[in-house]
């Protein structure tokens, strides 16, 4: 059904929620408003970093040479590219990336490397990103609720990343 379909329903079109659905969706509204918070002021206590810098950090340090476009590393990272610009800046300052350009076919461009220092402050905040995430996550579900939640949290995304992908190809800024 596209948007417009949705704006001219009526109630009775609308496939409401079973009670059951209603408390699923619900309860997976709660872990969304909270668990991110959550994991970000873990990493701002012990580590001065929010959560999309980790995120930033982390993805470069498994990327061939610690390397990446900037475009590239914005989609890996799931922010804007405004929103990296900013990151990478409060990263560069603190000697952790560097952000340099090289010449292509069609260009200049832009990549982000992961410094040694980059590197030393991801494995020194590491650890306790890791305990945080068993206590509020991993070691508070059975390994089959877990994969569950994987399977789900796959699920959803890939529905959600294609979307936008089909919504930008539709406005062309993409």
């Amino acid at each position: 059904m596209s948007a417009d379909a949705d704006e001219t329903a009526t109630p009775d079109d609308v496939p409401w929620l079973s009670p059951e659905q209603q408390r699923d969706w619900r309860a997976l509204v709660v872990l969304l408003a909270t668990l991110p918070p959550a994991m970000e002021a873990q990493l701002k206590r012990n580590a001065g970093v929010n959560l999309f810098e980790y995120q930033v950090l982390a993805t470069l340090s498994e990327a061939p040479g610690r390397t990446l476009g900037l475009s590239e590393l914005a989609g890996l990272s799931q922010g804007s590219l405004s929103r990296l610009s900013h990151a990478i800046t409060r990263l560069e300052r603190s000697g952790w990336v560097r952000r340099h350009s090289w010449a292509d076919g069609g260009g200049r461009r832009a990549k982000a490397l992961l410094t040694d220092a980059g590197l030393a402050k991801l494995e020194e905040i590491a650890p306790s990103h890791v305990r945080e995430a068993r206590r509020l996550v991993v070691d508070v579900l059975s390994p089959e609720q877990l994969a569950a939640l994987g399977d789900a949290a796959r699920a959803i995304s890939a529905t959600v990343l294609a979307g936008a992908a089909e919504e930008c190809r539709r406005a062309g800024d993409c």
